[in-house]
């Protein structure tokens, strides 16, 4: 109990020093561009675009007109001419923006993840949801668009599902690092946004048991995060981060 006691004073520390804007600034991070926007569906595509190195994801996301979402699809196809980044192609890219405002020209994102949130209470619910609906609204397919939105599943996903779940962070979250533009989800029912570098530091710390990157992980330190803070046990998310990031 006494190790448990002092490893959350640590993290508590270390919540107070990280989860600032100046926390946020020490080293690159996507949530730098999607804090220039209080926009949705533009810190959506900057979250699902976060995979790779930091410095690599922030030079892409400066590289993309996020105006595009709001115009017509003939003025996308003209406005993304040849980007690129890794598994997705200029085309890819061209289809996920049309994609994108298609969907913010029918709906109202919030309400695609809270809808099927409110009725069962789990968040992942939102997420899939989210997912068939993109399908359902371009049947464009290939294997970097299948990346970057990622797949439904049928009972439980397989997946960490990382990239939506730092998205509903940003969303849910209010304070010095995350947007909190969200409120009709609590901060109790997210989950870690779990990445390689924070699943290596919670193993080091003893706070997860499970070494599979996958959903069942993102459970287990997501409850033994609850230990510390149950209404708010994500907020200790960006500090694992920034720690196993910087290799302590």
């Amino acid at each position: 109990m006494e190790r448990e006691a002092l490893l959350k004073t640590k993290l508590d520390a270390l919540v107070s020093e990280k989860n600032t804007e100046r926390g946020l600034k020490e080293f690159a991070d996507p949530l730098q561009v999607a804090k220039r926007f209080s926009d949705p569906y533009i810190a959506l595509m900057c979250a699902l675009f976060s995979y790779g190195s930091a410095k690599n994801i922030m030079k892409f996301l400066e590289s993309l007109d996020f105006t595009l979402i709001d115009k017509e699809e003939k003025k996308i196809i003209e406005g993304v001419k040849d980007l690129k980044y890794r598994f997705q192609t200029s085309e890819d890219i061209k289809q996920i923006f049309i994609t994108f405002a298609r969907l913010k020209k029918a709906y109202d994102l919030e309400e695609i993840f809270t809808k099927p949130y409110k009725k069962s209470g789990k968040l992942v619910d939102g997420i899939k949801n989210f997912i068939n609906l993109v399908y359902q609204i371009n049947n464009y397919t290939s294997k970097g668009y299948t990346h970057f939105f990622g797949t439904a599943w049928q009972n439980e996903p397989k997946s960490p599902l990382k990239r939506y779940n730092m998205f509903l962070r940003w969303m849910v979250r209010k304070d010095e690092l995350d947007l909190g533009l969200w409120k009709q989800i609590s901060t109790k029912d997210l989950l870690i946004p779990l990445d390689t570098h924070t699943q290596k530091m919670a193993l080091n710390l003893g706070l997860l048991k499970r070494k599979s990157y996958d959903f069942k992980a993102v459970l287990e330190l997501t409850q033994k995060l609850k230990e510390y803070d149950f209404n708010d046990p994500i907020k200790y998310d960006f500090a694992l981060y920034r720690l196993g990031q910087g290799g302590s």
